[in-house]
């Protein structure tokens, strides 16, 4: 055989060879994506028994034991060449099994494998592998779905009985285990103890609730006779721009209200005198509704357009379209009244953005915040910068990143997933146009110098594509990253240091300005000049060298123990920074964020744009808010209040910031309902915050609110602060979307829980006392609130939500949540409630086969096991169901 002819069958053979290797990988992939998969937590209080949670270098010593339950339905496994690819928010410090090992990737991606002492896992077989997490896990979304398997050169595969949003399948039930401590004084949501919370909120008739708006205005007079606006109405709109006057005619509507020349008449005009002194600010409006005529005069076009919202307001469920004639005068509480969205975790459609905004806009929000970046993802398109989306908006199995983003949050191996996806510069501009006419402020925010991740990313592609090239000053021109810092670094949600951009670098300076240029040509061409620039900020930091740890070599009772030299700040290898340090340009590693912030400013300015926003901590160590280059500057305060936040919050606005509260115990919507395993959402702030804590808090005067409401670990806390409070400049209700991956999970946490801030943010309330330094509110003892006129004006908040608001979410396709009821049996007799009166409850004796609507307790006898659950005013969706046995 000659060497030519023994080199092709050698390459032949190489092929074939290969071609097998990748069968067989192909082949263990196909068969593991077919396991069986249980989770389940066995306990949250380990460091109580008998897990040394310390030595495993748990924040506080603090750590769970869970068991993960692999199921063979197939033939032998005997392979060692495969893992499991899943997302594990609270890092597996341990695995009590020498079988397998835990693989930390980067941010919550972990990869489960296989070991040397691998034994298999025989056909029709199972496999207990027991785990030690840092943290607890409290609510079954700490679980993510999606896990999958890799081998080799195989093309991935999701493992099927993971690939649900209902985690129940696979997930465990919780049982005893949904304490964070043993002395957790939090009360499980069960229907006896959810009956318990309702009981004391009464169900109103529809004369009481007559002639009632939400957001409740300043003044209003209720008259006896209604107007009857079932004829149509006839809109007289001059006073209002042609996108607006086109937006509330869609509006009426969308209300089941037609549009008729010779309708009802609702005349229109703006006049800035006619407010009165105390009423003369923007937003604000007199509304007179006669029998025959409704007169708005608006202080300007939102206040205009917010009367036009009143009288939808007015409407009825039954459709009957009359309502009561009245005339109010009213005005916003704050200017600023907002959401916040966060589509970079998970990316939610335009078209639940353009579903929520109307919404909004009928309860009187005027900004929303707009999270268009973090780690995960980079959510719009920027012209020049491709990689930003190609790269940085999709999540996929390539460990070399060059293609797309690492999995993360339960998005599996492929792109079709909400992991993906982004904003075209149209989308956005047609969303800044429909949120401007109905009156509301989009401020984008692109999250650095840290929650960069997904920037950082982006442009070393950009900056190996263009090296590749020759273009090596191109390539340089957007780099985020020095590449002498090695730098270790764990980000609060466990990235390394890509998660940063080097604040240090001209081309990360030359990378924001790009962006502000471009994001403001979209908000010109929208014909909604950018007014607010918002930076992010947040979580500039290494979570290890937190409080929560400690050196091994001089332990902290209580702490994690780490090898501390091994740690750094962020940047602190970082050539470039260390000669800023050096040449007195900034004064030390951790003044780098702030030293940022306040660069950008000045971009900010040049570009003609007044104010500045932020997350507080990100500009902590800014000397006041006059150092920063815009006219303005405004926080986003985030401390907790239990956490000391009813304090630091003077501090802020003693510093010239405009304080925006937005406290994570009270407005964070990404924190579940109710205290119950089966609700979504983190709860490092609080365990749950429902309709009523939110109506009830207090965002003027935050010391108050330890009255109302308790701790995280539901414990009463004492509140003071001797400082001078100079007052909130706004309020904004949040939902971080980690665990929210779809638009129908969005709606369900937004709704109709925002209702309830929209409310605060546009009426400060009777029960709500003036902030006075010195004064110190102690939860379970003092009783400076009036609890009567609290209880009094919740009663008619949560029936106008029951009778009312819930129906029109219907009318407009809000998949919203459904409060699940309390019940308990008496008797023989089941006694029902609802948090939100006026909606229907059915229960089942059957186990759910049939369904009977509750009417009352004496007339509904049941025995034994009895299910229940609340249903919408269209009768097309259930709320969770609950068991009473």
């Amino acid at each position: 055989m000659n060497k030519f002819r023994a080199s092709l069958v050698a390459v032949a053979l190489m092929s074939a060879l290969a071609s097998g290797a990748a069968s067989a990988d192909q082949d263990i992939v196909d068969r593991i994506s077919q396991f069986g998969v249980k989770y389940k937590v066995t306990d949250n209080l380990a460091a109580d028994h008998g897990v040394d949670c310390a030595a495993l270098g748990a924040d506080w010593a603090s750590c769970n034991r869970a068991t993960i339950t692999l199921s063979n339905p197939g033939e032998a496994i005997d392979s060692r060449d495969w893992a499991i690819y899943m997302s594990n928010v609270h890092e597996t410090l341990k695995v009590d099994s020498d079988q397998f090992r835990m693989v930390h990737i980067v941010g919550d991606l972990t990869r489960l494998e296989p070991t040397d002492k691998f034994q298999g896992i025989p056909a029709g077989g199972t496999i207990e592998i027991p785990i030690v997490n840092e943290y607890w896990q409290l609510f079954i979304t700490d679980v993510m779905p999606r896990w999958y398997v890799t081998s080799g050169n195989a093309t991935p595969k999701i493992i099927a009985s993971t690939d649900t949003e209902d985690l129940t399948t696979f997930v465990e039930p919780f049982g005893n285990q949904w304490k964070r401590t043993a002395d957790d004084q939090n009360v499980l949501m069960d229907a006896v103890s959810r009956f318990d919370k309702n009981s004391d909120v009464k169900t109103l008739d529809a004369q009481t609730l007559r002639g009632q708006i939400v957001p409740t205005p300043a003044k209003v007079d209720v008259f006896a006779e209604d107007a009857d606006l079932s004829v149509g109405v006839k809109l007289e709109l001059d006073s209002l721009s042609t996108a607006k006057a086109r937006a509330i005619k869609q509006s009426f509507l969308q209300s089941g209200i037609s549009l008729q020349k010779e309708g009802y008449r609702i005349v229109t005009r703006t006049d800035k005198k006619a407010q009165g002194k105390e009423r003369a600010v923007p937003g604000a409006y007199t509304l007179t509704i006669g029998k025959d005529k409704a007169e708005i005069v608006g202080y300007d076009q939102g206040g205009v357009l917010y009367g036009l919202q009143s009288i939808l307001s007015l409407l009825p469920a039954d459709g009957s379209n009359k309502i009561a004639t009245l005339k109010a005068s009213d005005a916003p509480r704050f200017q600023y009244r907002g959401v916040f969205l966060d589509v970079a975790r998970n990316f939610h459609s335009k078209e639940a953005i353009i579903r929520m905004l109307d919404r909004l806009a009928a309860w009187k929000i005027n900004v929303f915040h707009f999270h268009l970046t973090d780690d995960e993802a980079w959510r719009i398109e920027i012209p020049g910068l491709p990689e930003l989306t190609e790269v940085g908006g999709k999540r996929c199995h390539d460990l070399s990143e060059k293609h797309c983003l690492l999995p993360q949050l339960g998005s599996g191996p492929q792109t079709d997933n909400n992991g993906t996806g982004h904003f075209s510069r149209q989308d956005y501009i047609d969303i800044v146009k429909y949120a401007d006419a109905r009156n509301i402020q989009v401020i984008p925010e692109i999250d650095m110098p840290a929650h960069a991740r997904a920037a950082v990313v982006s442009m070393e592609a950009r900056y190996d594509r263009l090296m590749k090239a020759g273009k090596k000053s191109e390539a340089m021109a957007y780099r985020l990253v020095d590449p002498t810092d090695d730098s270790n670094t764990t980000s609060v949600q466990l990235y390394d240091r890509t998660s940063y951009l080097n604040p240090c670098l001209t081309s990360s300076l030359r990378f924001t300005d790009k962006i502000i240029s471009e994001i403001q040509a979209m908000h010109r061409e929208a014909g909604q000049p950018l007014k607010t620039w918002h930076f992010g900020g947040d979580e500039a930091k290494n979570i290890r060298l937190g409080e929560g740890y400690s050196d091994r070599a001089t332990p902290k009772a209580g702490t994690g123990l780490l090898d501390m030299s091994k740690e750094d700040r962020p940047w602190a290898k970082s050539q470039v920074c260390q000669k800023m340090i050096a040449d007195g340009k900034v004064a030390d590693m951790e003044h780098l964020p702030s030293y940022f912030a306040l660069k950008v400013s000045r971009q900010v300015n040049a570009h003609g744009i007044g104010r500045m926003q932020a997350w507080q901590d990100g500009l902590k160590d800014a000397k006041n808010a006059r150092a920063f280059g815009t006219e303005k500057v405004a926080v986003n305060f985030w401390d907790t209040l239990y956490w000391g936040g009813f304090d630091t919050a003077n501090d802020w606005a003693n510093k010239g910031y405009e304080v925006i509260i937005t406290n994570p115990d009270y407005v964070y919507m990404d924190f579940p309902y109710e205290v119950n395993p089966l609700e979504r959402g983190y709860y490092w702030g609080t365990r749950f915050s429902d309709e009523r804590k939110m109506f009830s808090f207090a965002p003027n005067n935050l010391p108050q609110n330890a009255e109302t409401s308790v701790d995280r670990d539901g414990k009463h806390f004492s509140a003071k602060s001797d400082k001078a409070w100079p007052g909130a400049k706004g309020l904004s209700v949040q939902l971080w979307s980690e665990t929210t991956r779809t638009d129908e999970q969005m709606e369900y946490m937004i709704f109709p829980r925002a209702l309830a801030v929209a409310e605060r943010a546009w009426h400060r309330a009777d029960w709500e006392q003036d902030y006075q330094a010195g004064k110190e509110y102690i939860g379970g003892k003092t009783q400076y609130v009036d609890r009567a006129t609290l209880l009094s004006d919740w009663t008619r908040f949560a029936n106008l939500l029951g009778q009312r608001e819930m129906a029109k979410l219907d009318k407009f396709g809000i998949l919203y949540r459904l409060p699940v009821p309390g019940a308990r049996k008496v008797g023989g007799k089941l006694e029902a409630n609802v948090a939100l009166p006026g909606l229907t409850i059915q229960y089942s004796t059957d186990d759910g086969q049939s369904w009977q609507r509750y009417g009352t307790a004496a007339e509904t006898e049941v025995l034994g096991k009895t299910l229940i659950r609340s249903v919408s005013p269209d009768g097309k969706r259930f709320s969770r169901t609950e068991v009473l046995e």
